[in-house]
């Protein structure tokens, strides 16, 4: 079975966060939540997210993909955390999979793990950054990256992300149960 680890920081993105987990989890992949600390994370609309676990606690697994949901300050707080971005770089050193949306690209980003690479994200993201080909995509893969807008592409992004950990197949029927148009 696949697994996927999430961090949430304080201040994410609730749709996004929820979304990714509520349809890997639909997918029968593993999913984990880990806050960067014990407290209960206030998403960045108010909603109150209790992670699985701290990411101490998940840190002693391993996974095949790590998943960041964006939102501020909550990409902010990921970018900040040592322990996350030494995550990335030895997931992205094994040939595993990192995945970002809306602002959280910019947490790859510093991690090093765009250079070169087509990505999307929230729009003004990543304008900074160099060596990187934008794209305005919802969704863009590259190689073992995958990137993505904001929250009303979460729902792309997740399925994106079942097909890559599960296959088409399983994208299919998740998707079918959705009722999207």
């Amino acid at each position: 079975m696949a697994s996927v680890l999430i961090p949430l920081a304080q201040g994410c993105e609730e749709l996004e966060a929820v979304s990714i987990v509520d349809l890997l989890r639909r997918a029968g992949v593993e999913v984990v939540t880990a806050g960067l600390d014990e407290q209960p994370v206030q998403a960045s609309r108010g909603v109150v997210l209790i992670p699985d676990m701290t990411l101490d606690s998940a840190l002693k697994n391993s996974y095949d993909m790590v998943v960041l949901p964006g939102g501020l300050p909550g990409a902010d707080n990921l970018e900040k955390d040592t322990r996350l971005i030494e995550l990335l770089r030895q997931m992205a050193a094994e040939g595993k999979y990192t995945a970002a949306i809306c602002a959280a690209p910019k947490v790859l980003a510093h991690a090093g793990l765009l250079d070169g690479k087509s990505v999307t994200s929230f729009p003004g993201v990543l304008d900074s950054v160099s060596g990187i080909d934008y794209q305005q995509q919802p969704v863009v893969t590259d190689g073992k990256v995958i990137t993505s807008r904001g929250p009303g592409t979460a729902m792309d992004f997740a399925l994106e992300l079942i097909e890559v950990l599960v296959g088409k197949q399983t994208r299919d029927e998740v998707e079918a149960g959705l009722q999207r148009p």
